[in-house]
């Protein structure tokens, strides 16, 4: 289908800010470090975005919302043409200068009126880097994430539909005062899934004005924690992190809860273990009497039943057989690489019912083990599976580690390398696809096979480890996968092995007396430099 002049022209205009910007950064060397970081900011954002440009285009008759995200892109990218080409004017008249004693003052006046350019410049495209910031925050989310929130209530989802509704209820009611609601389980029972497909639901998007999701886990800095709610809530300017940087604990407090204090909010606390962590940080979380929440989440019931004296707190139940059953099915036929006419043949169905049945009812052991099935031909196969977990049964019933562990020794060398290397990431951070995959080929994790090009293995690693669940989908845009990320007790097994493989060290602050850094463990390879 041929292209008409309208999307050619958007497209040309997106294509010409990205190489002006470009061709900024190679003629002004002159620049100053944080003009230059969001030059190149911006240019890296605009291209991007063109890369969806085409498939926006398409969308735009029958999605409003698509339409207003390319008309912004396209005002970002005209604006950003029209304050270089000012700049360049201006440069020009101040140009050719004789060599006289008069002449080399002016020079030096020019210099002075250079950088008082710069200082405008900079102002404007720090002025563009926000808006293209609001565009991402405040436009995109509910394109960016339909696909996930039907993939998840789809997949991951199976029984938790009531419990989602009457959660979204309790989100949505009609009482002002800021209420916490918690639900908690053990590890793998969903919390994360339960809680995200409440974050994006459309209702939550169109009725809290600000969100934000942090992960708190067993060891946590209470500054950390605020500074990242700041920081997702007012975008991350060099300035803002500066200021972020220089506050304390008792600044921080007072910076977020200033933020908050005349807006209706929903903030996720995810992974709380000790309730002296919540407690560091509801001083922040101003009750403003117009119907903010707080969803809190926990293995531990003592921590859900003791935040909010007024507010709900859930236990997420284990599914049913039929449930269990029905999950499977649904991880197994959609990703499914076997023939087809094979699938469920009485015998393999007898063995998948049996193994499921000793995972009693935990959706996130019963994906690993469907997306472990999906890879394995014939009934041959799936017995050596199930012999293998019958040998590590405990009480009738086998631990979620051996799953985890199984499905990761079945993939090759090179996908163990890139499963392990996640484990340099923090807990429940979200992961943009292409710079992990970036990363996968520098280490030299992806392998060379004929002439098929490294870019595409990489990116079929990366969907290997999706259907085969050790990694999650985070985020989509037109089919495309954005970002993902690691449920917690899959990434303490990546860790786990990758040390004893020496794949990385870690270095723990808490532990070892040194700096202090931003993220809660530094990770090096054992080459002992810095993983990015």
């Amino acid at each position: 289908m041929k292209r008409t002049t309208w999307e050619k022209m958007v497209d040309a205009v997106v294509s010409y800010a990205v190489q002006k910007l470009g061709d900024f950064l190679i003629e002004e060397v002159s620049l100053r470090q944080s003009l230059r970081e969001n030059v190149h900011w911006l240019r890296n954002e605009l291209s991007f975005m063109q890369a969806f440009l085409k498939d926006a285009e398409k969308k735009q008759a029958e999605d409003h919302l698509v339409q207003q995200w390319v008309f912004e892109v396209t005002s970002v990218a005209n604006e950003a043409v029209a304050i270089l080409e000012a700049y360049s004017l201006d440069a020009a008249k101040d140009g050719d200068h004789a060599a006289g004693f008069v002449d080399r003052l002016k020079a030096c006046a020019c210099i002075c009126q250079k950088e008082a350019k710069f200082h405008n410049i900079g102002k404007d495209i720090q002025s563009l880097k926000e808006r293209v910031m609001d565009i991402s925050r405040n436009e995109i989310p509910m394109v960016l994430f339909t696909s996930i929130i039907m993939l998840e209530k789809d997949q991951l989802f199976v029984g938790f539909q009531e419990v989602f509704q009457r959660l979204l209820d309790e989100l949505l009611k009609e009482e002002s005062r800021r209420n916490v609601l918690s639900i908690y389980g053990m590890g793998g029972l969903g919390k994360i899934t339960l809680a995200r497909n409440l974050y994006n639901s459309p209702h939550v998007l169109s009725s809290f004005q600000i969100r934000a999701w942090i992960c708190v886990s067993q060891q946590y800095s209470t500054p950390d924690l605020l500074r990242r709610i700041i920081k997702s809530i007012e975008g991350c300017s060099e300035e803002m992190l500066k200021l972020l940087k220089e506050m304390s604990e008792r600044d921080l407090e007072t910076h977020l809860r200033n933020l908050l204090q005349e807006r209706k909010y929903l903030v996720v606390v995810d992974d709380v273990w000790h309730r002296e962590a919540w407690d560091s940080l509801k001083r922040a979380f101003p009750d403003n009497n117009n119907g903010s929440r707080v969803i809190l989440t926990t293995r531990k019931e003592d921590v859900a039943e003791r935040v909010d004296d007024k507010g709900f707190s859930h236990k997420l139940r284990f599914l049913k057989k039929e449930e269990s059953w029905n999950l499977l099915c649904k991880k197994l036929r959609p990703e499914n690489k076997m023939v087809g006419a094979d699938l469920f043949s009485p015998s393999m169905e007898s063995l998948a019912k049996d193994m499921v049945e000793k995972y009693r009812g935990l959706p996130l052991a019963i994906v690993v083990l469907g997306g472990l099935l999906s890879y394995r031909k014939g009934v041959d196969e799936w017995q050596k599976v199930k012999t293998h977990l019958w040998q590590h049964m405990k009480n009738d019933s086998v631990e979620i580690t051996h799953i985890l562990s199984l499905s990761y020794n079945d993939l090759s060398f090179e996908l163990k390398q890139c499963f392990l290397y996640l484990g340099i990431f923090r807990e429940d951070e979200v992961i943009d696809t292409a710079k992990l995959m970036y990363l996968w080929l520098a280490e030299g994790f992806i392998p060379r096979i004929r002439e098929d090009d490294m870019d595409d293995i990489a990116e079929n690693f990366l969907h290997e480890l999706i259907s085969r669940s050790l990694i999650q989908v985070a985020g989509t845009f037109f089919g495309k996968i954005l970002t993902c990320r690691m449920h917690d007790l899959l990434r303490d097994l990546a860790v786990q092995k990758a040390v004893e493989v020496n794949l990385f060290d870690i270095y723990d602050p808490r532990v070892n007396s040194a700096l202090h850094f931003v993220t809660d463990m530094l990770f090096m390879h054992n080459l002992k430099v810095k993983s990015s």
